[in-house]
């Protein structure tokens, strides 16, 4: 039999080649906005000029300047995918669809995690066969990371990064029906850093009509520096570069000396009169907002929008088994923390830290984000708690931070997510996990109906996936 054409599709800004396989057709590295190189990585993301002839979608896209990340013994190269892959043209999409064929199915749009400095499209975490398997359009998104994302500079825009995914929503909007996608049907997911720029999306008036529903994934509603906080940041990423704190001054720096100042942004102190920091020192980069997007909800489309929305159960294992620190932390470590203990008193001092350290990075800014949607959209909010514990790093990862990543994807039956030092550890997935969490993110793009009751602020609990009864917070 001979082999099918590759696929071209016709995009406003020209045409594209893809692949097909068992899956569907394959689109990779499209852009959506102009290259940001020099002083253009400080500005807000420009319209891509076109191109003629058909351009190759076949090949995986260059990748936001990004340090590389270690998490100790385990491996999360899945999770943050090759690093830092040079080139101009990263501000990107990758299209997973049944078929570029007029059809006018479910989109999704994901935003990736990796703290706001790392982390890509391209990361094998995200593959989107099973979600065009199902009948849903995948877009995977880039967008820029770190300094060029984030930092707050006088004179550039703030909050870059986040720019660039409104800029993405914009393509989906006005290009994904060329791919076989509905856009007045559009889902956008994000985890972890992901899911607080998609909580971001949600309290922003200007991201009204670009999307219908929204899924927050082990996100931070409370999450966002204030502008004092990013002051601090600035001016010690320029003492660092020894320039002054302004656009005009970082715009001739190269990427690569932008990456190798990062070291000296880690361990700033962020608190202030006003603000602890909410990233708990994980990470000098985030939303820079004068209001936290939990409390700004009414002001974006969130009252027309369906969230769901939820925290893994051991979120904060992530930044301690792999290091050896859930063993090593001592009640010493903890004695500010007294009142915490007497409501955990069964806990070790590193399960109490854990504990403590997931509430003040996903789940108390979470159930204030769910709190805060659900008094004004009129109970269109679902709630998650994700409790599958992983057996990787000897049994003692657990229900850590993007543990719940490859059920949503339904890949976490693939070898590499099994071993002692992989995410999921030597045991086998559970029957039946993927296909109820794949299925749960799916039915919720279709219909905002996950499949279970809508979130009460007043009854508070949360759908337990992969653990036993509901979970009340």
């Amino acid at each position: 039999m001979p082999r099918q054409a590759d696929p071209v599709v016709e995009t406003p800004a020209g045409a594209v080649r893809g692949l097909r396989d068992g899956s569907g057709e394959r689109y990779r590295a499209i852009p959506y906005a102009a290259p940001p190189t020099g002083a253009g990585r400080f500005a807000p993301p420009a319209p891509h000029p076109g191109w003629a002839g058909v351009r190759d979608a076949t090949r995986p896209s260059p990748t936001a300047p990004q340090p590389a990340r270690s998490f100790g013994r385990l491996d999360l190269t899945p999770y943050f995918g090759p690093g830092w892959v040079p080139g101009a043209e990263y501000l990107s999409v990758d299209v997973h669809t049944p078929a570029a064929d007029g059809g006018r199915r479910p989109v999704m749009v994901f935003v990736h995690g990796g703290g706001f400095v790392t982390g890509s499209n391209r990361a094998r975490l995200y593959d989107g066969s099973a979600f065009a398997r199902d009948g849903v359009v995948l877009v995977t998104v880039n967008y820029r990371l770190g300094i060029p994302g984030f930092l707050d500079l006088p004179c550039a825009p703030a909050n870059r990064g986040l720019l660039d995914v409104f800029a993405a929503l914009r393509w989906v909007r006005d290009t994904i029906a060329a791919f076989g996608g509905d856009p007045g049907n559009v889902t956008v997911f994000g985890q972890s850093a992901g899911a607080t720029l998609t909580g971001a999306l949600l309290a922003t008036p200007r991201a009204v009509g670009l999307f219908q529903r929204a899924i927050i994934q082990s996100g931070n509603g409370t999450g966002a520096f204030t502008p004092e906080q990013a002051r601090r940041v600035t001016d010690r990423a320029a003492a660092a570069l020894g320039i002054g704190p302004t656009a005009e001054a970082f715009a001739p720096i190269p990427d690569e000396r932008f990456l190798a100042v990062l070291p000296a942004l880690a361990g700033l102190d962020l608190r202030t009169a006003t603000a602890t920091d909410p990233l708990a020192g994980l990470s000098p980069f985030s939303l820079v907002l004068p209001v936290q997007p939990a409390d700004a909800l009414a002001h974006g489309p969130a009252r027309d929008i369906d969230l769901l929305i939820g925290t893994n159960t051991q979120e904060a294992h992530l930044y301690l088994v792999p290091q050896d620190a859930l063993e090593t932390t001592t009640e010493t470590d903890l004695l500010t923390l007294a009142a915490h203990r007497t409501a955990r008193p069964d806990d070790t001092p590193g399960e109490l830290r854990s504990a403590l350290l997931g509430a003040a990075l996903f789940e108390t800014g979470t159930a204030r984000m769910a709190a805060a949607h659900a008094r004004i959209s009129g109970g269109r909010t679902h709630r998650y708690s994700f409790e599958y514990r992983s057996t990787a790093l000897g049994g003692r990862l657990g229900a850590a931070h993007t543990v719940e990543l490859p059920f949503v994807f339904d890949n976490a039956h693939q070898p590499w997510l099994h071993a002692d030092t992989r995410l999921l550890g030597p045991d086998p997935a559970p029957a039946g996990l993927a296909a109820r969490v794949h299925g749960a993110w799916t039915a919720f793009a279709r219909s905002g109906d996950p499949g279970w009751a809508r979130y009460d602020p007043q009854h508070p609990a949360a759908e337990p996936l992969g653990g036993g009864g509901a979970v009340f917070r």
